[in-house]
Formats: C-alpha cells, structure tokens, sequence
C-alpha cells in the first residue's frame, strides 16, 4: 500500500518546504484539498508550483469541483500539468457538497452531478485531441486519454460515476461505512463489463504531538463542525490505522494533516518507519 501526504491548507507558502521534505522522506503522493469559498490555496496552481519543486512524487488533487471550472479551461490546465510534471498527476474530482463554492462560481448546486457526468466524458474526448465546441484544445496529455482519474462519491448515483468515468475510488469515509461504498463500486464495474477492480484510494486525518490541537481547530474551520475528521494524535494509533486500511485492501493511504508546520512531515516519516 502506497502512503500519500495531504497538504496543510492554511500557509500557502510553506507548501514547498512540505512538498520537497515529503519526497525525500519517501512519501509516494503529495495531495490537495479543493474550496471556492474558502482561503485555501487553489490546487492546479499550488501543485504546478510543488511539481516544479519536486521530480518523483506524485501530485494529486482530493478532490477538485469539476463543476466550478469551464471544461475547456480544465482540460487545458489538467493536461499542461501532467505533461510538465513528466506525467505525475493523478486527478481527484467530485461535486463539492457546499452551497456557497457553487454560488460563487455561478453553478447551479443542484445541477452539479448533471454536469460532472458531462464534463468527464467531454475531458477525455478532448484529451484524445477530439474537437470539442467546432475545435482543438491542447495540448496533448503524456498518456493518451488523460491521466488517471479518481472520482469521489457518497451517494448511490455518484458512486456508479466510478464505473462509467474513473480509474479509481476516493474513499474519504472511515473504516466503520467504507465497506458498503467499496462494494457497490466494485458492484458496478463489474456490471459494466470492466476487468480488474477500480483502484481504491483512502484518506485519513493525522496530526502528531503538538500539532494536534492547532490541526483539530483548523478541521473543525474547515468543516464548520468540531466533531468531524478528528485527527489521529498518537503514533500507535497511526500505525494500527496504515495497517488497517492495507488489510482492508487499499491501494493508497492519503494522511491530511492542517498544522502548518513542516516538521510533521518528518515526524510522521518516523513513525512510519519511512526514512
């Protein structure tokens, strides 16, 4: 199971020091949340910078509001990105949940499955260099058809997205419901005649030592609930969770830390055992 670091959304500009320690301490993805209305940094852009910091790890967003952006603006920024970072771009992307991304954007909320389902058959057309409104968009991705693509999904309808358009599964829930929503994707790529199984990418939040209580106010900011994503504090506690989600048969194990220090990368490379 590969092990990926989320990045602190609260200090843009630390992001860089996080990204270069993450390589070198032998993390496998470097990943970023996505908000409109909200101070975080916005991820294509934050990861470009990282991409041009680093030369091995991978970058991945978790996940982007497909439906915020113009899809020929995204097809272009996506495959710019995966082809200057020699092909290291993983694109995690769903709907967004919260009203005020999509009143700023100008989308309807509740249209947003309606038009996720559009914009991702529309993206691999055109990074298949297909004409899209009466032209071409480039260039091109360094893998035909795109780079990998993750979708995340709670609900029913959103799950079976991952059978239709994806490459994989985010799973952002925990260990407890994660089961049922693991099933019913595999239930429906199997329905659609697709071999293998869809790779399974989980997330959970952790935040080591003193970093644990700024971490838990900046999740509670972020969700608007103090009892939401609570972070995992206690490097035993860490490594019984990596080791739950491999035996559970997780491909990746995303681990989001929002304390801004860049010192939790080494911490959690040393419990880790990493370096």
């Amino acid at each position: 199971m590969q092990l990926g670091l989320g990045l602190p959304i609260g200090t843009p500009r630390v992001l860089t020091d996080w990204a270069r320690r993450a390589e070198s301490s032998g993390f496998d993805t470097l990943a970023l949340l996505d908000r409109l209305a909200y101070h975080n940094p916005e991820p294509l852009v934050a990861l470009s910078v990282l991409a041009g910091a680093t030369s091995r790890i991978r970058l991945q967003t978790e996940v982007l509001l497909g439906p915020l952006r113009a899809t020929a603006l995204l097809a272009k920024q996506v495959a710019t990105l995966d082809v200057m970072s020699g092909g290291r771009f993983t694109l995690g992307i769903g709907i967004g949940g919260r009203e005020d991304d999509h009143a700023a954007a100008g989308t309807p909320v509740t249209a947003r499955g309606r038009h996720l389902e559009t914009q991702l058959t529309e993206l691999r057309r055109i990074w298949h260099g297909k004409p899209y409104q009466n032209t071409t968009i480039g260039p091109r991705p360094g893998i035909p058809g795109g780079p990998p693509i993750l979708i995340g999904a709670f609900a029913p309808v959103a799950l079976r997205r991952v059978a239709r358009h994806g490459d994989g599964f985010l799973c952002a829930a925990p260990l407890a419901w994660a089961d049922r929503l693991v099933r019913t994707v595999q239930d429906e790529w199997t329905a659609v005649g697709r071999s293998g199984r869809p790779r399974l990418v989980c997330q959970v939040n952790v935040a080591l030592g003193s970093a644990a209580a700024p971490a838990r106010a900046a999740i509670a900011a972020y969700y608007g609930r103090d009892d939401w994503g609570v972070p995992i504090a206690d490097p035993k506690e860490l490594l019984d969770t990596v080791a739950a989600y491999r035996a559970f048969g997780a491909d990746e194990l995303v681990l989001y830390c929002y304390a801004d220090d860049p010192a939790q990368v080494d911490a959690l490379a040393r419990a880790l055992d990493l370096t």
